[in-house]
């Protein structure tokens, strides 16, 4: 019984990664990401990830508090944090947040701060899309791992 709920529990992994990579919420590079991880450094990707997260919210923290000045004129260093948003979203294979953070730019580079809005408002909603689906592709993966008896902390 226990080798049925860890074959179910990894057809789920399956379902769950499949369904996110057809969506184009990830792309190739996150199985790069998948194929760093071996029994040396079993938390590999949900370490990094949670890495990007933290990242993540600082700069969506910041881009906010950019954009809610009225006064606001300097979209460079919307472009600046965008930038690095870009980078580690590629890194990790978000590829859906990578690609509305790149139209994002493009409204920042026009110095369109209607477009701006609307920008990190789509940002962020695909941001906490990928972060939710992430959260539970991870928790399915510690009960494979418990249901296995393999002792990894997760």
């Amino acid at each position: 019984m226990l080798g049925l709920g860890v074959d179910r529990l990894q057809a789920d992994i399956n379902r769950l990664l499949t369904s996110l990579f057809h969506q184009g919420v990830l792309d190739e590079q996150f199985l790069q990401l998948q194929q760093l991880q071996d029994e040396t450094s079993p938390n590999f990707v949900y370490d990094v990830i949670n890495i990007y997260f933290d990242e993540s919210e600082k700069l969506l923290r910041n881009l906010r508090l950019l954009l809610m000045d009225r006064e606001f004129s300097d979209y460079k260093k919307i472009g600046l944090h965008l930038n690095q948003l870009v980078g580690s979203s590629s890194s990790i294979g978000a590829r859906r947040v990578r690609n509305v953070c790149v139209a994002f730019r493009s409204a920042s580079e026009l110095s369109n701060r209607p477009g701006c809005l609307r920008g990190l408002e789509v940002v962020e909603h695909e941001y906490h899309y990928l972060k939710n689906m992430m959260h539970e592709l991870f928790q399915l993966e510690q009960q494979r791992i418990l249901a296995a008896g393999v002792r990894y902390p997760m």
